[in-house]
């Protein structure tokens, strides 16, 4: 270990890891520029730690920045100590982990740091689908070194101290940072949507250790698996009356009423996050009109409708799951898109987005019709036709092209309400029931709400051998 054992970077290592695990990588590394009398500065480890550990038994790659030397600034010798740690990562398998506390690059070093920055970046994206990459952020990410997270599958970050921004507050025009902190954990989360989990040092460290425990460690890991300790067919008795909260609902059906939900605060009408069934990982899209806080109260409530935001969170999601080999579940609930003039200028693409994503996994696909799934929208949302491949609903789904008493107004527009009222029932019968898109094949079993996890669990056991082709090309441009 350098001289910088005791320096916070270490101890926050030593958290995150398994007690006595780590080893050190280039621990008598320092800066090899001299100009502007850098020479005559310490820079021990050149103010980045590195190594490797496990987490829960699994190995696990680490770096760790030292805001005590030069404030952590990425000299040459600090990125190329990052770009070894992955390139050894990449070779064994095993995921990356960054933690953040960065004043920038090093001006004293100029375009050699400049350069080193960039070989930083072309691992990342190398490794990319190929084993996971999880950044956290306890002091400044600023510049440059945002881009860093956002090329990673996963960012915490500390809600007091992290600062994550492209341009600082003070330089955006018409803003300065009492008016609206852009560098903030909470604008971060909420409006930018980069930021998956919040909290305290201590919370993040510990929240990172249990998303690594549920992720494989690269794409060829089939190994992500633990001993299921829950019944398998335990019912489910509250599950219908959380068709609103899905992040509940999701509770409800995982193993041990485990749900690990990512990008929790930014597009709540969206939920996405892992859960285990039967000590297997699924990862869990869903739409949510409704949220309600720990003590059970309403706190907010949306529209069963597709909004932007929503559909890019969900669309990354899939794309997640799908480069790791992770079953997707998705529960469906929408009748429509979000519209407002601000959305509309993005929604079709947003919604292209989504769609693609389900299509294009070859995942095992499963998905679940709680309430409404009507038009485009419920398409996009791992429809049969789109991919799924099981697809269940409950007694009370409606499924089709729209509201049943909107369409009996579309259709017989000059008749009477009696009229419309008898069509609208007519209408419901037979093209908007559960039972009526059973009967075409487009959902597989109509299955009671209490049932789910026990359906879910052999659905995704029966599709645990799938394999999918799809045609030969370099890859789409969605």
């Amino acid at each position: 270990m350098s001289n910088t054992a005791q320096s916070l970077a270490s101890k926050r290592i030593a958290s995150l890891l398994d007690e006595n695990s780590f080893v050190e990588i280039g621990g008598c590394v320092t800066a090899r520029n001299t100009d502007f009398n850098l020479s005559e500065k310490e820079t021990p480890a050149d103010g980045v730690i590195t190594g490797y550990g496990v987490i829960d038994g699994s190995l696990v790659y680490v770096y760790s920045q030292d805001a005590s030397v030069l404030n952590g600034t990425i000299g040459e010798m600090h990125a190329k100590k990052i770009v070894r740690l992955y390139d050894l990562a990449m070779k064994t398998g095993a995921p990356v982990i960054g933690l953040v506390d960065c004043a920038g690059l090093r001006l004293q070093e100029a375009t050699d740091a400049l350069n080193a920055f960039g070989e930083i970046y072309t691992k990342q994206v190398m490794a990319s689908g190929v084993i996971p990459q999880i950044t956290g952020i306890f002091g400044t990410c600023g510049g440059g070194l945002a881009i860093v997270p956002a090329l990673t599958d996963f960012t915490f970050m500390e809600e007091k101290s992290g600062k994550l921004f492209v341009n600082s507050p003070n330089a955006l025009e018409g803003n300065e940072i009492s008016k609206c902190d852009t560098s903030s954990a909470k604008y971060q989360s909420e409006e930018a949507g980069l930021v998956d989990v919040l909290g305290s040092e201590e919370e993040i460290l510990a929240q990172m250790r249990l998303l690594i425990s549920m992720l494989p460690s690269n794409y060829e890991d089939n190994s992500s698996y633990e001993d299921c300790t829950d019944d398998l067919n335990r019912v489910c008795p509250e599950l219908e009356n959380c068709v609103g909260d899905t992040a509940i609902a999701l509770s409800q059906i995982a193993d041990n009423n485990e749900f690990f939900e990512v990008k929790a605060a930014y597009a709540k009408d969206m939920v996405t996050g892992f859960i285990r069934l039967n000590g297997a990982t699924v990862g869990c899209v869903a739409n949510r009109s409704e949220v309600y806080n720990d003590e059970g109260e309403k706190t907010e409530s949306f529209d069963k409708v597709l909004s932007v935001r929503g559909c890019k969170k969900a669309a990354d999601f899939v794309k997640f799951c799908d480069a790791f080999e992770i079953p997707v579940l998705s529960l469906t609930n929408v009748k429509g898109y979000k519209a407002t003039k601000c959305s509309e200028a993005n929604i079709a693409k947003a919604a292209a987005q989504l769609t693609y994503a389900f299509t294009n996994a070859t995942v095992p696909k499963v998905n679940i019709v709680i309430g409404e799934a009507f038009g485009s929208a419920y398409l996009a949302m791992n429809s049969k036709s789109t991919g799924a491949d099981m697809v269940f609903a409950w007694p009370g789904a409606q499924i089709g092209m729209m509201d049943a008493r909107l369409a009996a107004k579309i259709m017989y527009a000059d008749s009477d309400a009696a009229t419309i009222n008898e069509k609208a029932a007519e209408y419901a019968d037979l093209q908007s029931s559960a039972m009526a898109a059973a009967k075409r094949g487009y959902v597989d079993s109509i299955i009671e709400a209490e049932d789910t996890r026990k359906y879910v669990i052999g659905a995704f056991e029966m599709l645990f051998t799938k394999r999918e082709d799809r045609p030969s090309k370099k890859h789409g441009t969605v």
